[in-house]
């Protein structure tokens, strides 16, 4: 691996695809937009199971019609946040997930979690990162007076949206935006750009080298992506 660290473990072996567990806790919009990009090719991979801590949440109903499993688990029958993260191990385990996929899901994960899948935890989320962290980031920006915003999908680590960067898009902030006008602009380019870092992964193109990510096959300065 070139002293480098590498998403080599969420590859999936030849001939099968990459084997995702979806943790959400709201109405999964970004679940969604990744089985779109599943069912018209663009994304080589199949979501095994969504959990949810929330029992009512809107993405456990979108994968009980896809026929996917979908699971509630309450952390409040948990005594501990350790405990509560070894029973979504379990979960992931049981479902033979490659790789975890984080989408709109509103727990920090820590390092009971991460320890079992270190570079195979990827989410999205609605500010270009490192600027914005955190709860609100669209509302964030606003106040800022930020010109540019955008979206950013990341590696999971034990800080908040503090891991290392795969993709980002940028969008345009206008003067008369308002939280929900940006958050739309927003989130188009969320459902664009996650499937496409998830198709990377599943093909073995993104190289974690410290703090950066090299995507294999990226040309230049420009960031356009080979076929």
């Amino acid at each position: 691996m070139r002293n480098s660290h590498s998403s080599e473990g969420a590859r999936p072996q030849p001939g099968t695809k990459l084997r995702l567990a979806v943790l959400a806790s709201g109405r999964g919009s970004n679940f969604e937009a990744i089985c779109q990009a599943i069912d018209e090719g663009r994304l080589d991979a199949r979501v095994v199971v969504l959990i949810s801590d929330k029992p009512d949440a809107l993405a456990l109903e979108r994968a009980r019609k896809r026929g996917i499993k979908a699971l509630y688990i309450d952390p409040g029958l948990y005594t501990s946040r350790d405990e509560y993260e070894k029973a979504l191990v379990k979960a992931c385990q049981e479902a033979e997930a490659d790789l975890v996929v984080l989408a709109g899901y509103m727990r920090l994960l820590g390092k009971t979690f991460l320890s079992e899948y270190s570079l195979r935890t990827v989410n999205i989320h609605p500010a270009l990162l490192p600027a914005f962290p955190g709860l609100h980031a669209q509302k964030q920006a606003l106040e800022y007076g930020v010109r540019f915003s955008g979206c950013t999908v990341h590696f999971v680590d034990e800080g908040v949206d503090t891991g290392p960067i795969i993709l980002q898009a940028v969008v345009p902030v206008y003067f008369d935006d308002t939280v929900e006008t940006l958050e739309v602009r927003i989130l188009k380019e969320e459902h664009r750009i996650y499937p496409q870092a998830l198709q990377l992964i599943a093909e073995g193109r993104v190289v974690v080298e410290g703090r950066r990510v090299r995507i294999l096959g990226e040309e230049g300065e420009g960031g356009k992506l080979k076929p």
